[in-house]
């Protein structure tokens, strides 16, 4: 590609015109540019690949390369890093391991608690979509250069002719690309959100329900299409799914049922928060101040249509973490206090 003297798009980011000197301060790597672009790039790298720990690989590796750079060509440093993000991340999702392991079923994304600046942009509906756990899901079935475009569009506001130049694609291309990626995910794309107080409700009925075995008002508060998910705790190692409202609700309540092997596999006795993640509610079960499981949930028509359960420790560290570093609100319930002969359960799995 050319380079470009306007937007600094281009296979270095830079133009003939409007060259820096190089001085740099006494920071000769030029970090603190670059760390005013973290953030943003860290939450394009998790859009595209799901996982926290991988975006943040994806952005070192960005600041590796800009180490090496001739900086003082760049006249516009974001076009430069976002396309550097933009293609660590598609040779990621191309690469023949990650493609093997996601296909066996055991990938889900990697949650974030509200607040996390990886979430990145949420002026929009369609920022706040594009971090779902239901969208994230769904995105593997797009093709990466259909993601990437997807992303960039949805998300962060480039024009098809920035994003044609990001990716080297033709500004048709690039269109073609979006057409398919939102035909795809429709099912996913709300195109509304629901009502704060309004989900929180719901996910406290479905907690008082659950805790105190009450199958029928389980039942009663999702729909008729319900699926749950689960990480078994990273126990298993494929996803668990399940179907029908009755079907779910005979895994909660097992799941809530306390057993030696829950306590055990806890470490004590879980108190219940309600929190947002991924900007949804969300159930999290902390044993002191350590996340140990979260229940996460998409809401339809004041009903609940999906449940997914996350408990594996890697899946939820950058959470728990999160978790430790805020100022929780006071648990809604603890679960089962410790008995000598019914032992200490764990969140549901």
């Amino acid at each position: 590609m050319n380079d470009t003297t306007t937007d600094g798009f281009g296979t270095d980011g830079v133009g003939p015109e409007g060259v820096e000197t190089g001085r740099f301060g006494t920071d000769r790597f030029d970090t603190g540019r670059f760390e005013a672009h973290r953030n943003r790039l860290a939450s394009l790298a998790y859009r595209m690949l799901g996982s926290a720990s991988d975006a943040e690989d994806a952005v070192q590796d960005a600041f590796l390369q800009w180490q090496a750079a001739d900086r003082r060509r760049f006249r516009v440093p974001e076009a430069w890093l976002t396309k550097v993000v933009t293609n660590l991340c598609l040779d990621r999702l191309r690469s023949a391991h990650v493609r093997r392991e996601r296909a066996v079923g055991g990938w889900v994304p990697e949650p974030l608690l509200d607040g996390d600046p990886m979430l990145g942009p949420a002026d929009t509906v369609e920022q706040r979509e594009s971090v779902s756990l239901a969208v994230l899901t769904l995105m593997e079935r797009l093709t990466p250069l259909e993601r990437a475009v997807y992303i960039l569009r949805e998300a962060f506001s480039y024009s098809h002719a920035e994003i044609a130049d990001l990716l080297d694609i033709s500004v048709s291309a690039g269109q073609q690309h979006l057409h398919r990626a939102r035909r795809r995910l429709t099912t996913a794309r709300r195109g509304h959100e629901a009502d704060p107080a309004a989900a929180r409700r719901v996910v406290e009925e479905f907690l008082a329900a659950a805790a105190s075995g009450r199958t029928e008002r389980l039942v009663a508060l999702l729909t008729d299409d319900v699926t749950a998910i689960s990480d078994g705790a990273g126990l298993a190692r494929k996803l668990l799914h399940y179907a029908t409202p009755e079907r779910v609700a005979a895994l909660v309540r097992a799941g809530f049922r306390p057993t030696p092997a829950k306590h055990r596999l806890a470490g004590g006795v879980p108190a219940v928060h309600y929190a947002l993640v991924n900007r949804a509610p969300a159930l999290l079960f902390v044993v002191g101040d350590k996340v140990i499981g979260a229940a996460l949930f998409d809401l339809a028509g004041g009903r609940i249509s999906t449940v997914r359960g996350i408990a594996a420790p890697h899946r939820v560290a950058r959470l728990a973490e999160a978790w430790r570093r805020g100022e929780p609100d006071a648990p809604l319930t603890v679960l089962w206090p410790s008995s000598p002969t019914r032992g200490r359960p764990a969140p549901p799995s």
